[in-house]
């Protein structure tokens, strides 16, 4: 079979040609600075060439739009203007991101504007909107320090915190450094102590809303010190990485590991799973395996089971039974 090597025909025109740029979506404004007059528009819109989508915005179908097309057409409504939140973070990510599209576009503005939401549009204010920005970005865009401490704050409680914080860390788009500089860099933010300590435990190893609770609730409140996290092993299949490993007193090694799945894990990831507490046993370290009800349910347990097996003391916190206040 044939395969012709011709490139694709340009658009005809300049309305075509930045319609094809802008996955389809154009502002009134755009269409008045190719040329075209009101009327030119107005015929367009008759024809259903162009169908609105926000006063002053319009799209080149009649069908439903894609999440591009949506971010886009809230872009061009409230200019200048920029992604911001889960919508910068949905544009960083890009095509591939398996989040859910469904929800409104969020958007930054500056802060002084006085601008009605259009429909289906979350508008926040910034102070710093120019600093900020990607404005050369395809669609612009908040940059993505600042966009997920914008989301870790509006979550509903800590723990929706650590989770948004752990998961842009452990995508590797970013670090805990840099978020922890873009906390450092604003002037008025919500719980600043815990979020810069949080993210001093995330760039230390903690990778996850699991590890942390674990290295907080247990090993911290309990005394359990020398534990080195995220040990980078070699194996005959190639490196594995511990999440906690400990010297025993009798110079044996002990490995935590911290299992946060729940019963839809598929069959694979278990199996890799039992293998490592496998090769683990063959060097001469014992594994447990510890989850969520061991950690956030019955962390003062666990922590006297630990300690039995480490052969070391362990401090009483004020929930531990028997201690003052504990239960």
């Amino acid at each position: 079979m044939h395969i012709s090597s011709q490139t694709p025909e340009p658009p005809e025109t300049p309305l075509a040609a930045l319609l094809l740029d802008q996955d389809g979506v154009i502002a009134r404004r755009q269409v008045i600075e190719l040329g075209l007059g009101r009327a030119d528009l107005q015929r367009l819109v008759r024809r259903r060439e162009l169908v609105r989508v926000h006063t002053g915005v319009y799209v080149d179908h009649t069908g439903p739009l894609t999440w591009a097309q949506r971010a886009r057409a809230a872009v061009l409504a409230c200019a200048p203007s920029a992604l911001g939140l889960t919508s910068a973070l949905r544009s960083h990510e890009g095509p591939g991101t398996r989040r859910d599209d469904s929800g409104p576009v969020h958007v930054l503005i500056h802060r002084d504007r006085h601008l009605a939401a259009p429909g289906g549009v979350v508008l926040h204010r910034v102070v710093d909107l120019d600093e900020r920005v990607q404005w050369n970005a395809q669609l612009p865009r908040d940059r993505l320090e600042p966009a997920v401490i914008d989301i870790a704050l509006a979550g509903a409680d800590r723990m929706s915190r650590l989770a948004v914080l752990s998961d842009a860390v452990q995508s590797r788009r970013t670090t805990a450094r840099r978020l922890r500089d873009e906390v450092e860099r604003r002037s008025r933010v919500a719980d600043r102590p815990w979020l810069i300590a949080v993210l001093e435990d995330i760039e230390a190893g903690s990778c996850s809303v699991l590890e942390h609770g674990y290295l907080v609730r247990v090993e911290r409140a309990h005394g359990l010190t020398g534990g080195r996290r995220q040990v980078r092993d070699r194996v005959a299949s190639g490196a594995i990485y511990r999440d906690v490993e400990y010297t025993c007193r009798d110079g044996s090694a002990l490995v935590v590991e911290l299992d946060g799945r729940l019963h839809h894990d598929s069959a694979g990831a278990r199996d890799r799973d039992l293998d490592r507490d496998l090769l683990s046993a063959v060097d001469g370290r014992r594994t447990v395996r510890l989850g969520w009800g061991q950690v956030y349910a019955r962390q003062c347990r666990t922590a006297a089971v630990l300690a039995r097996l480490l052969g070391t003391p362990m401090a009483r916190c004020p929930s531990c039974p028997d201690s003052p206040g504990g239960v």
